[in-house]
């Protein structure tokens, strides 16, 4: 978590994806995403869609 608050901080535009095998991050930065563990493929490509449309 402190490693993704670190790239919003220094590069916004980067997307971020969160993901964990545990319970989801109360707090995650500001426009991140959570695709939680075991992945579902269909998961990880909505999330690089939701980026991908946002310009």
């Amino acid at each position: 978590m402190k490693l993704a608050a670190a790239v919003r901080d220094r590069w916004p535009p980067v997307h971020i994806i969160i993901t964990t095998g545990k319970v989801r991050p109360l707090k995650i930065p500001a426009n991140a995403l959570f695709v939680p563990k075991p992945y579902v493929c269909q998961a990880v490509v909505l999330a690089m869609r939701t980026f991908e449309n946002m310009g």
